[in-house]
């Protein structure tokens, strides 16, 4: 029988939870990115020590050590951390964790549904918003990464790759917390996102940088600002694949090839980032469970296969 107090966590969740369908998700996000990118000075500086201190921010991380080094909130919520705080590991084969999180959840995919959370369960094609893509993970692996607010909040490829297809798929911006996780089924299916579908050495791999409320906006390397505006329709956007003919990197119409360990994007204020890899590509950490804490550029797992050729991502 539950206890009083659980009976009162239970319902201050679900109040929590129901309070995110009746507000302005996309006004209040958008009040928020004008927020974080003004520029106050010495409130501005004050605004970040606190934040700092509350959340246990690490700043003896980042290239830009003192809070006064940030103009605004934005500046020191993207910041870049210095070079030695992730080295790369000297595995050539591992896979690496795109981000500094949480665990939300982690494994096989079953067919064409994700576990969200414990006896949750929602479709990957609804997720991507492209059947074609989806097929091409099923039965494969996914790994959700929660970044919390103290988290660094850029997005770093896990391992090297080619952008072969980019969708900004419209949605709702619900929290990612855990709490609302247990509480909004299909949240990750339901929120606006941007969906990067990568050729690999060891075929396709998507990685999805899902909004939520307070999330100003999201950024890739090559197409700078994605969201906002709000997307009202999906839309799709297609990239050269990779070629050793191709023009050189500064022409326009070049492949876009990121490293491993290289930034390919980045989030103002926090989300979730969903790794999603083909059956046989790989194997997991088994240190991979909810609530487990990974760093950026530290192995997430180890890359096996190799049975994909170069055009495996765009069938």
């Amino acid at each position: 029988m539950k206890s009083f107090t659980q009976t009162r966590q239970a319902l201050s969740a679900r109040l929590f939870v129901w309070l995110q369908y009746a507000l302005p998700q996309h006004l209040l996000s958008r009040l928020m990115l004008r927020l974080t990118r003004l520029r106050l000075g010495p409130v501005t500086h004050w605004l970040i020590r606190r934040f700092v201190s509350h959340f246990a921010v690490d700043l003896s991380e980042a290239v830009k050590p003192r809070a006064e080094s940030y103009a605004s909130f934005n500046a020191f919520f993207t910041r870049a951390l210095a070079v030695h705080a992730r080295p790369l590991p000297d595995d050539p084969q591992a896979l690496l964790s795109p981000v500094d999180a949480q665990v939300s959840e982690a494994g096989i995919i079953k067919g064409e549904r994700l576990l969200q959370c414990k006896g949750q369960g929602f479709s990957l094609p609804l997720l991507l918003g492209d059947g074609e893509m989806a097929a091409l993970f099923s039965n494969g692996l996914f790994a959700t990464l929660y970044l919390s607010p103290r988290d660094y909040h850029r997005i770093h490829m896990p391992l090297a790759g080619c952008v072969t297809r980019m969708l900004h798929v419209p949605g709702r911006l619900f929290s990612v917390n855990p709490t609302t996780v247990k509480g909004v089924p299909g949240l990750f299916a339901r929120n606006e996102r941007v969906v990067v579908l990568f050729d690999t050495a060891i075929g396709p791999m998507a990685m999805v940088l899902v909004g939520a409320i307070f999330v100003g906006s999201i950024e890739t390397r090559w197409a700078g600002e994605v969201t906002p505006p709000r997307a009202r329709m999906l839309t799709r956007m297609d990239y050269p694949p990779a070629d050793p003919f191709a023009p050189s990197a500064d022409d326009p119409r070049a492949p876009i090839t990121l490293a491993r360990g290289e930034e390919m994007g980045r989030f103002n204020m926090g989300s979730t980032v969903i790794v999603l890899l083909p059956s046989g590509a790989a194997e997991l950490s088994s240190e991979l469970i909810p609530g487990a804490r990974v760093h950026c550029r530290a192995p997430i797992g180890r890359l096996i296969g190799t049975q994909f050729g170069p055009d495996s991502s765009r069938r």
